[in-house]
């Protein structure tokens, strides 16, 4: 079931025409933003590319550096985050959300969890490039136990492929053992099991788990962890039954008056957003429509304002009324 992504590669693109389009947009007195932002939502990541390459040659100067400029607040972060590399763009959320004081876990699990073996491999071979460390030394460097253990096991991006029908059965029985019928949790298990199984596979066991235990593993989960460890055990179990749900919640979370009454978590929204534009953002409509009692369109708007709000509206793509 392809829904695939909002945002499309532009036919008769032409990358000069576009970057001298940007170009007029910035120049002189006020910037146009409302050009910048149907120009940039209406090319797909790889036209966004040449765009930049073309710019550079025509005017001498880098793009982003200029749209930072001439831009400001979350509107300007949106429309810079359009610019890069989708294998850049996770790979810059990571390294913010380690570096500083204290690691913002949930882009860690959110990314980690929700990302293809192939994505993380490549994620790992630009994070390196990049700052000339790995991700995993710095992963391990900020975080600890069993949440350590898995995000690494995550980071080897080695799951297995397919279903292996000999072990789901005993998979299952496992994952019961090393929980529910245990005084205290083994937590190897459930980082071995549900780390390097294929989300094919895992949802087999998941079934079978049902069978052995009466209840969904996400319920054991929850009883049986807790933290960090517990929010990246239930993502990865999330993420195996279906991506786009799994941040379809993310984004209904980002957005939902908190009782603490925080605000929109809008480093939430931007990334996912961007993230899944041209992936599975009609999948993610889909799914937010199902599970919360609105469209995800209407969520966006009556949560988000000006520039950034018709920018997130465009990459979102309509509203499933």
């Amino acid at each position: 079931m392809a829904g695939g992504g909002t945002i499309k590669a532009q036919s008769g693109f032409n990358a000069n025409a576009d970057a001298e389009a940007l170009y007029k947009a910035m120049k002189g007195f006020g910037t146009d933003e409302g050009a910048i932002l149907q120009l940039l939502t209406a090319r797909s990541n790889a036209q966004r590319q040449q765009i930049k390459a073309a710019y550079k040659t025509l005017h001498g100067k880098d793009l982003v550096s200029e749209l930072q400029s001439e831009l400001t607040g979350k509107f300007e972060t949106l429309i810079v985050a359009l610019m890069d590399t989708p294998t850049m763009y996770d790979v810059r959320c990571l390294k913010n959300a380690i570096k500083g004081v204290g690691t913002r876990e949930k882009v860690l699990i959110r990314i980690l969890a929700s990302r293809t073996c192939r994505e993380i491999q490549e994620i790992n071979n630009a994070y390196k490039q990049e700052y000339g460390k790995s991700l995993e030394d710095d992963v391990t460097g900020d975080t600890g136990g069993a949440f350590r253990q898995l995000l690494v096991v995550l980071l080897q991006a080695s799951r297995q492929q397919g279903v292996q029908e000999a072990t789901i059965q005993s998979d299952a029985k496992a994952l019961f053992e090393a929980g529910e019928k245990k005084f205290g949790t083994d937590e190897e298990q459930f980082v071995t099991i549900l780390g390097n199984r294929s989300a094919e596979h895992l949802r087999s066991v998941f079934v079978q788990y049902m069978k052995l235990a009466g209840f969904q593993i996400e319920e054991s989960i929850k009883r049986e962890t807790s933290g960090h460890l517990e929010e990246l055990l239930l993502a990865v179990v999330k993420c195996a039954r279906s991506v786009p749900a799994y941040l379809a919640e993310c984004l209904y979370h980002a957005m939902k008056p908190s009782p603490q009454g925080a605000g929109t978590d809008d480093n939430t929204l931007i990334e996912i957003m961007v993230s899944r534009s041209e992936i599975d953002m009609l999948d993610i409509r889909v799914e937010f429509r199902r599970m919360f009692a609105t469209s995800l369109y209407k969520m966006i708007k009556g949560d988000t304002s000006g520039d950034y709000s018709k920018t997130l509206l465009l990459l979102c793509g309509g509203d499933d009324a």
